[in-house]
């Protein structure tokens, strides 16, 4: 089984740099933070490569599950990679897989996983995947095993 924590699963990186909040009493960037890079790393490439109009379009991404482990800290001023490819696509959903990597590491020192639910903006209801949304996501997928099968469907 490929580890999680390897480069070679991921298809994109986005560089961001820790701030001095993000770190807690104990020194290291708190691990809700690490949610927070998730977000900010997935929507960028859902909203510059999938053309998804967070504020009009037709559709929208819910978070319906998420998690991390976590495995070596970060802390302020290191700029962090966030790793990301996509691990499932279905109809209307897709499962994330995530790392934190410092800048030029080999090992992630977290990893994390998330699955949208695309729903229609006004219904609530789940939608199909917009097609250039879909290609874009399809461009993300990896090889790599996802570290969990719940919540998606076919």
């Amino acid at each position: 089984m490929t580890d999680l924590r390897q480069r070679a699963c991921y298809r994109h990186f986005t560089t961001i740099n820790t701030r001095w909040h993000d770190n807690d009493v104990y020194g290291h960037v708190n691990n809700v933070v690490f949610y927070g890079f998730f977000d900010s790393a997935v929507n960028s490439v859902l909203i510059e490569h999938g053309g998804l109009d967070i504020h009009v379009g037709p559709v929208i991404g819910l978070v319906v599950s998420s998690g991390c482990d976590y495995h070596a800290p970060v802390a302020f001023p290191e700029p962090i990679e966030v790793a990301l490819a996509v691990s499932r696509l279905g109809n209307s959903s897709v499962q994330y897989q995530l790392a934190v990597f410092r800048e030029g590491q080999a090992l992630a020192c977290a990893t994390g996983r998330f699955v949208h639910v695309f729903v229609d903006r006004l219904q609530r209801r789940p939608a199909p995947i917009p097609e250039r949304l879909r290609l874009a996501l399809s461009e993300l997928v990896s090889d790599c095993p996802p570290s969990s099968n719940k919540d998606l469907e076919p």
